[in-house]
């Protein structure tokens, strides 16, 4: 029999400091929590603030300061979780390691790609440091649950606008050949935008139809368009009044077994013992 080589034990550092990243159930995983939180909105403001010319000539620079001082406290961070995470490719690949990721990225892109004529995409790149914002949605069970929800209806939604794709494109073809270039109909991708407008209820009045058959199509279409606008709304509804049952289900009385607690409470309202909180 071969002798199997013993895997190195985790050091006490590395083990407290994810219980610390990672983790909300300790004094230390708070505090780290709030911290970051408050420098993710933080950094957010500066970035909205930088697009302001008024801001930008007065405070450019402590502005520009600033934003390098959180972009190393992100990356020290990022490397942090890399480091102490279980398993880091699983943990870089995740939408949330994307994520932290893509609001570090760009302050290092802007240094590799100096020079005036590249000035604007520089601008552009450092526009996704929003993307910090996206971080706080680790630290909130409710956009989590929103989150699950989406995916779950992902295949129910595409669906649904692949649907809508086609309706759109068959008003279209038919407000063409009623209206026509005289109209302002000039094309067909012209009369899916207006089909899109009309039947969004947005209405820009830019392309109106003038004759009678025209406008019963419109007044048909921007009627379709209430109705179409309630399906997503009502199929996100239903997955996220799933994922809150689940959820409920999820927390169980340690001590009578009972399941279907709030996600808020406390106390199991059958024997009264308190319910393990969630992590």
């Amino acid at each position: 029999m071969t002798e199997q080589i013993p895997e190195p034990q985790e050091s006490q550092f590395k083990r407290q400091l994810r219980i610390i990243i990672f983790g909300t159930d300790t004094p230390a995983g708070r505090w780290f929590d709030i911290g970051l939180i408050i420098s993710i909105i933080v950094s957010v403001m500066l970035v909205l603030l930088d697009t302001v010319q008024s801001v930008n000539s007065r405070y450019g620079t402590l502005i520009h300061v600033l934003e390098w001082c959180f972009t190393l406290l992100f990356s020290l961070e990022y490397g942090l979780r890399l480091y102490c995470s279980a398993n880091k490719r699983q943990y870089a690949l995740s939408f949330y390691g994307l994520v932290d990721l893509l609001s570090i990225l760009p302050s290092y892109l802007a240094i590799l790609l100096p020079g005036t004529n590249l000035a604007l995409v520089v601008r552009v790149l450092r526009l996704f440091r929003i993307f910090r914002v996206l971080k706080l949605l680790r630290y909130l069970s409710e956009g989590n649950l929103l989150l699950r929800a989406m995916m779950q209806s992902s295949r129910k939604v595409f669906i649904f606008f692949f649907s809508v794709s086609l309706i759109i494109m068959v008003l279209a073809a038919i407000m063409y050949l009623v209206e026509g270039p005289a109209s302002g109909f000039s094309s067909i991708p012209k009369s899916i935008y207006w089909t899109i407008v009309t039947i969004t209820t947005v209405g820009y009045g830019d392309i109106t139809p003038k004759t009678p058959l025209g406008q019963a199509i419109a007044a048909f279409t921007m009627l379709l368009g209430y109705s179409i606008i309630a399906i997503p709304t009502g199929i996100l509804t239903a997955e996220i009044s799933q994922e809150m049952g689940h959820r409920r289900d999820l927390r169980r009385c340690d001590n009578c077994l009972k399941t279907g607690h709030e996600a808020s409470a406390q106390y199991c309202n059958q024997c009264g013992s308190e319910l393990p909180q969630e992590i």
